[in-house]
């Protein structure tokens, strides 16, 4: 009996051994495209080949936002061709390195005293238009069954600043790429539908440009879709629109670094898997906005800095607008779409409510 039990570990060792080094075979093979520079090459290319493009339609029609064109790029490609296998390297990089790049460019554009300037009324409106919104929006999608992955991104992207903040959670939370693609899709689809109702729903009423910008700026999803709004609306509502929205992306740090504390708390997996409190991205997106606060920086700089923002923000926009196939949309399903004409209300009820209060 000893002679069998020991003929009988002895297969086992050997067994697992075989699987061990098969494994390390395995994922050696396939992780060596993704860990030399050449290996992602192909899909950086083309990623940021896709954003030169979207920059430049931005170019010849200012009220399309380049980051909305790249997005529409890379799920009309995925559709009508089908992406090589060597471009995947390069197309996950652009969809999480590149795009915290560009999350830390878009900290350039944030001048902190523009943001004071609006007073702290309107600041504290654009605290409860954040804080209601998720909490509001991440209460029905529990309502509504709406998986909470799924909730929580639409929540931050709604509330905050849209695609880019969908991004940002989804990095920091480690959501699945397929809730991501699906958030992002709600966001272009409500988003850029507010670009036209709001200004038709607004102009009726008896306020001023001002206030319209105010509520424009409070409630629409995308930067470039609040400056596209505000364009529409007229008058000096453009600019007030532009400064309150660029205070909502300014929430997009302590949302990250609430959202990381309280994964912590929960002891969600392993501590090694853990996310930082306050990702390295955030801290670089906090210290663009000081240096353009503090710092007297050149218009060719600023303008530099936001064309390299465009570039890296569409680079990984269109990356992951690959990731969005008409199947996935279609999984999205009835409740997803409820859930983001209850959020859309939700963030604007919210803002016009407070905007009129304070204004």
């Amino acid at each position: 009996m000893t002679r069998c039990r020991i003929t009988l570990w002895w297969g086992r060792w050997h067994r697992r051994t075989l699987e061990g080094m098969n494994s390390v075979e395995t994922s050696t093979r396939h992780a060596t495209p993704t860990t030399r520079p050449a290996g992602i090459l192909p899909g950086l290319s083309l990623a940021f080949a896709a954003a030169l493009v979207a920059w430049g339609v931005q170019q010849v029609v200012p009220q399309l936002s380049a980051l909305l064109v790249a997005i529409l790029l890379g799920v009309v490609l995925t559709h009508v061709w089908r992406l090589p296998a060597a471009v995947a390297p390069g197309m996950q990089v652009a969809s999480k390195r590149v795009l915290r790049l560009g999350v830390v460019a878009l900290g350039l554009q944030l001048a902190l005293n523009d943001i004071f300037s609006l007073g702290i009324g309107v600041l504290g409106v654009v605290i409860a238009i954040v804080g209601i919104g998720i909490l509001g929006t991440v209460a029905m999608g529990r309502w509504l069954g709406v998986p909470k992955p799924l909730t929580l991104l639409v929540a931050c992207g709604f509330s905050i600043c849209g695609a880019a903040a969908v991004a940002a959670v989804g990095g920091s939370t480690d959501s699945d790429e397929e809730d991501v693609a699906s958030a992002i899709g709600l966001v272009v689809l409500f988003g850029t539908l507010m670009i036209f109702l709001l200004p038709v729903a607004l102009a009726p009423l008896d306020m001023s440009d001002h206030m319209r910008g105010l509520i424009a700026g409070g409630s629409i999803h995308e930067v470039a879709q609040v400056v596209a709004a505000g364009g529409i609306i007229g008058g000096g509502a453009l600019t007030v629109a532009v400064i309150v929205k660029l205070a909502r992306v300014l929430m997009l740090a302590p949302v990250i670094f609430t959202l990381s504390l309280l994964r912590r708390r929960a002891g969600a997996g392993e501590a090694k898997d853990l996310p930082p409190l306050v990702p390295l991205f955030i801290v670089g997106f906090i210290a663009m906005a000081i240096v353009r606060t503090f710092v007297p920086l050149p218009d060719t700089v600023l303008e530099v800095g936001s064309l390299l923002q465009t570039l890296l923000l569409g680079a990984a926009m269109f990356a992951l607008g690959t990731g969005v196939h008409i199947s996935l949309l279609k999984k999205v399903g009835g409740r997803s779409l409820v859930l983001g004409i209850a959020s859309t209300v939700l963030v604007l009820g919210v803002a016009a409510v407070g905007m009129l209060l304070v204004g």
